[in-house]
């Protein structure tokens, strides 16, 4: 379950697949609680709303540093990642267990831009990319669980 979510390998190949422009895995720590690694993502500036790239100029780069602490039978976690050039901040909170036989990662979070006036707009537009990255990954761990199980 936690090698399909913050395995090395895992987290190489999702990156290759999802991460985008000069996406790397920058950082892994394993302990015998859990896992941390720090994650460089890249959204190429074509791909963001129009809104996003009229108040941001270029690429924007995610620098994501997740943890998972062995928690009962599953992890809980927490998530902090900041965009490029942008004042602000984005954290979650994760959890990863097994129900019912199949299992299952939940990730609540709050993205905070402060810029007056068009702060609003850019989280919006930010939280929508990183909402399909999320998905995505969730897609590519199912697929890996089921590929490596």
């Amino acid at each position: 379950m936690l090698a399909a979510a913050a395995g090395e390998e895992a987290l190489h190949a999702r990156l290759e697949e999802l991460g985008g422009k000069g996406a790397v895995l920058v950082e892994r720590t394993e302990t015998t609680n859990g896992v941390s690694f720090k994650l460089r993502h890249g959204i190429a500036a074509e791909l963001l709303p129009q809104a996003v790239r009229t108040l941001h100029k270029g690429d924007v780069i995610v620098e994501r540093e997740q943890t998972f602490t062995k928690a009962g039978d599953g992890y809980t976690g927490t998530v902090k990642a900041g965009v490029s050039g942008v004042p602000g901040e984005i954290t979650a909170r994760t959890e990863l267990k097994s129900v019912g036989g199949e299992t299952v990662l939940a990730t609540t979070g709050e993205i905070r831009i402060r810029i007056p006036l068009f702060g609003a707009k850019l989280e919006s537009g930010i939280a929508e990319q990183l909402n399909k990255l999320l998905q995505r990954e969730a897609e590519f761990t199912a697929k890996w669980l089921a590929e490596h199980a």
